[in-house]
């Protein structure tokens, strides 16, 4: 119901209408046209989540919501719970008992094959990356690095912001064909044509480009099976010249498997969608790269109580 509630709060744009002043009921309600009976129920959840302030009769937001929920702020995350969780990963956590016992439902696969849904999907994740990508070129240094492969990169977002970051930088996206459609859009925008290439495919099934300085995999393993994993680990070993850097990126389990929260709720959704899907740590992840050939792979959090890294090496050839 909460969720519901902020989801609602965005649609009718209520926190950019209280970004410059505080608004009472009656001047939301007509600046929105939803009834004061009506707004002034969600009002008092969004008071009671803490994502509005009132004082007297009028509303403000509270920081939080200044920061990340106003359209105009530079750290604007509103989309991403707006357009990809609450319309469409809200509504297959529904098929959530079905898929616990075997039955999913649109699998990830299907239902980005259709435009509009790949679309939806990838705008808003796009948002929803910037920060992780960011920290990303922080936290791994690719000084030197000249080819990197973005494999399920989405938007292309990871590889904008490497890029940028790293001008001797070159990188080839691989995701499905209608993501990829969605990415160009965004490749173009960034003004990074002539450094960043595409790939439309399923990446267990499409070729990939070989003699790579680093493969990058972020949020793709735990969309996947479980024996997907290591087939993704030696098809990334395989592409990758010696010497190579593997990076992988995304939700994992702290080493006890007692959370964090909200990690382990994005795991959760997943099984609403397949029922070969599993749960990880980073451990797990460098264990299952070793036992591909890769060399160390030591693990670090990126996104505190969400997401981690695991980075590995391919070891250069001994007369090299």
């Amino acid at each position: 119901m909460g969720s519901k509630a902020l989801f609602a709060a965005l649609d009718l744009n209520l926190f950019d209408l209280m970004s410059d002043e505080p608004q009472s009921t009656q001047s939301l309600s007509e600046l929105t046209t939803i009834a004061t009976n009506r707004l002034a129920t969600l009002l008092a959840v969004l008071e009671s989540l803490g994502l509005v302030v009132r004082g007297g009769e009028l509303y403000r937001n509270a920081p939080a919501t200044q920061k990340y929920l106003v359209r105009s702020s530079e750290t604007f995350f509103g989309d991403y719970y707006r357009l990809q969780i609450d319309k469409l990963i809200y509504p297959q956590m529904i098929g959530l008992t079905d898929g616990l016992r075997g039955h999913p439902l649109e699998s990830m696969r299907d239902m980005l094959a259709d435009p509009a849904q790949a679309a939806l999907f990838t705008d808003a994740q796009h948002q929803g990356s910037i920060g992780p990508a960011v920290l990303l070129s922080r936290k791994v240094d690719l000084t030197g690095r000249r080819n990197l492969l973005d494999v399920a990169g989405g938007s292309g977002v990871f590889s904008i912001v490497l890029c940028y970051r790293y001008e001797s930088l070159r990188s080839t996206i691989i995701d499905f064909p209608k993501v990829i459609d969605v990415a160009r859009r965004f490749i173009a925008s960034a003004g990074l044509d002539d450094r960043i290439a595409v790939v439309g495919g399923d990446a267990l099934e499409t070729a990939w480009p070989s003699n790579q300085d680093v493969v990058l995999m972020s949020y793709l393993l735990s969309a996947v099976g479980s024996s997907d994993i290591p087939r993704l680990l030696r098809l990334a070993f395989d592409a990758l010249a010696p010497g190579g850097m593997l990076i992988v990126h995304d939700f994992m389990l702290e080493e006890d498997q007692a959370g964090p929260r909200e990690a382990a709720q994005f795991f959760l959704s997943y099984i609403a969608q397949r029922t070969d899907s599993v749960s990880f740590t980073g451990s797990n992840i460098a264990e299952a790269a070793r036992k591909v050939g890769f060399g160390g792979g030591r693990s670090d959090v990126l996104i505190p109580g969400l997401t981690g890294i695991v980075v590995a090496g391919k070891e250069r050839a001994r007369n090299a």
